[in-house]
C-alpha cells in the first residue's frame, strides 16, 4: 500500500502557502499591487490547498474533474509593492458533497502585517460533461480530515460580510436635495 504523504498536512491549522513575491509587472500606475494580481497570489495558494486533499492536475487529467470558482469576496486591507514577499493561510471553512467554503489571508512574509483577505466558495465540477458533480469517497475523506483540524480555529469576523455602503453614509439618488442638506445640518 503507497503511503499518503499529504495526510499529515492535512492536519495543520491553518494551511500555510509557499511564499511569492509580488513580480514587478503587476505593480499598476498606482505605484502599488493591482488588484487582479491580488487574486493570482490566493489563487496560486488555493492550488497549493487543493493538491493537500488530492485536488491537483493530476486529479484534472486522470478523475476528468476539478474545482471552480464560483464566489469570491477580497478585502484589500494594505498595500503591496513590487517584490514584497506574502505568504498566504487558508481556513476550510465548510464544505458539503459539491462545494468549498474556504477564507484566506495574505500576510506580509517577514513583517506579518494583513495584506488582503479572501472569502471563496467553489464547486466540483466533471470536466467531460461541465456539470457540478459529487467529490469522490477519498477526496470526501481528506476534507473532512483538513474541516477537523481546522475547526479549531475561531471563525474570521468578516466570514459571510456583505458589501455595501453604511446607510448613514451613502447617498441616493432618489434623496432630494432639501433632505441631504437637512441631514448634513443635523450633523454638524
Amino acid at each position: 500500500m503507497k503511503h499518503d504523504t499529504r495526510a499529515p498536512a492535512l492536519f495543520f491549522a491553518p494551511f500555510v502557502s509557499s511564499t511569492m513575491r509580488v513580480e514587478p509587472q503587476w505593480i499598476d500606475y498606482n505605484g502599488h499591487l493591482n488588484m487582479a494580481y491580488y487574486h493570482v497570489l490566493f489563487d496560486r495558494a488555493v492550488d497549493e490547498l487543493l493538491s493537500l486533499v488530492g485536488l491537483s492536475r493530476d486529479y484534472v487529467e486522470t478523475r476528468r474533474a476539478s474545482v471552480f470558482a464560483v464566489e469570491c469576496h477580497v478585502l484589500y486591507r494594505r498595500e503591496l509593492t513590487e517584490s514584497d514577499l506574502v505568504r498566504v493561510t487558508a481556513q476550510l471553512i465548510a464544505f458539503d458533497d459539491k462545494r468549498l467554503h474556504l477564507y484566506l489571508e495574505m500576510r506580509h512574509a517577514n513583517e506579518g502585517w494583513l495584506a488582503a483577505t479572501s472569502e471563496n466558495l467553489s464547486l466540483h465540477v466533471d470536466m467531460v460533461h461541465r456539470k457540478v458533480t459529487p467529490f469522490p469517497p477519498d477526496i470526501l475523506a481528506n476534507l473532512a480530515l483538513m474541516k477537523a483540524a481546522h475547526s479549531m480555529m475561531p471563525l474570521p469576523a468578516t466570514v459571510g460580510r456583505i458589501t455595501g455602503m453604511p446607510k448613514r453614509s451613502a447617498i441616493r439618488v432618489d434623496e432630494t436635495a432639501d433632505e441631504r442638506e437637512s441631514e448634513i445640518e443635523t450633523r454638524h
